[in-house]
């Protein structure tokens, strides 16, 4: 390339970069950083896209992670976040209801819930038993020693410790012994190996989430599985239902009483206790309880942009109390829908 012509391609990149962050009048866009779960990737990129252009002067900027990762966005790395959304509702009071420092406010005193999910089996035409599985066999499928599972990391991701709920669930509702180590627990060394006391089943993890053969997958959050499933490296992925139908995959759905879906059924959830390991990150809890799926939003209190934040907020929780295709669906209208709960509740 000539000097001339490396002069102008300079010059054009600084011109982008002059104008990056700007509206078409010049004016400088306000930049929203939000972090969702990656189950809500796809519906806030609508969302996003819906937002930006009723307030062309805000620059909405989505950052997918696991649960326990986004909020960790804010609480261990202290980066300026506006919005983070998450796939468990409780972590927002278990990671965020702490001061800042001594003397300081909480990361956040409130947050909504907004949206509910469940748990399916998704697979595609090439795995492994993929003309023979149905919901009254599924689980006699993924216990064979040829069929490879995968989940996201429990210590990172909401959907991670939920694969493990409902499998230990189901060891129970179908009566099969051995069912949780044969599926999932017994990849590992030392085996995961739950323990029973008081009606209570509690599943403790490692430090590090390793498994010891190739009979099971684990990545850092459950959309992260996807490309592993499409390439042949796992068979099945525990995954979210909105997730595995936005991505045209095949899914067995499971029975309320295990699929964490239902709230009929969540006396029988809390049976099931994850006991996490990881103690690195000091404002993670290290006991996550069964329960029913369910979203919620919260906006930190030291997000740089609050007033935008609390707008996008609202956009949004309008969005979904309408719903979409292959979103999560919308909470309901009964208790607790799109109610915002605080601290001093």
């Amino acid at each position: 390339m000539t000097r001339p012509a490396v002069t102008l391609a300079l010059l054009i990149l600084a011109v982008f970069a002059a104008s990056a962050g700007c509206t078409d009048s010049g004016q400088e866009r306000t930049v929203l950083t939000v972090v969702p779960a990656g189950s809500l990737l796809y519906p806030l990129e609508e969302v996003e896209a819906a937002f930006e252009d009723r307030h062309p002067d805000i620059d909405v900027r989505l950052e997918g992670h696991g649960s326990i990762q986004a909020i960790r966005q804010v609480t261990d790395l202290g980066r300026a976040i506006d919005v983070v959304a998450v796939a468990d509702a409780s972590l927002i009071p278990d990671m965020m209801y702490i001061p800042m420092g001594e003397g300081k406010e909480n990361y956040t005193d409130w947050y909504v819930p907004f949206a509910a999910n469940e748990i399916v089996i998704a697979y595609t035409d090439r795995s492994a038993g993929a003309d023979e599985i149905t919901a009254e066999n599924w689980y006699r499928v993924l216990a064979r020693p040829d069929v490879r599972a995968g989940f996201s990391n429990p210590m990172l991701d909401a959907c991670g410790y939920r694969a493990l709920m409902v499998t230990a669930l189901a060891e129970e509702h179908y009566n099969e012994p051995g069912l949780f180590s044969a599926i999932i627990g017994g990849s590992f060394d030392p085996a995961l190996a739950p323990t029973r006391a008081d009606g209570v089943t509690t599943i403790t993890l490692p430090e590090r989430m390793r498994p010891a053969d190739e009979k099971v997958a684990i990545r850092d959050g459950s959309i992260y599985l996807l490309s592993l499933l499409d390439a042949g490296g796992i068979d099945y992925a525990f995954e979210y239902r909105s997730v595995a139908e936005e991505h045209g995959l095949r899914w067995i759905d499971l029975p309320p009483e295990i699929n964490l879906g239902s709230a009929a059924h969540a006396k029988d959830y809390r049976k099931v206790h994850v006991t996490l390991g990881f103690q690195r990150f000091r404002s993670i809890g290290s006991e996550r309880v069964g329960q029913p799926i369910v979203y919620a939003v919260t906006v930190p209190e030291s997000a740089p942009h609050p007033k935008e934040a609390q707008m996008f907020v609202e956009f949004a929780l309008d969005a979904f109390r309408e719903g979409g295709a292959s979103w999560p669906r919308p909470l309901g209208t009964g208790s607790g829908a799109a109610t915002a709960y605080h601290a001093t509740d």
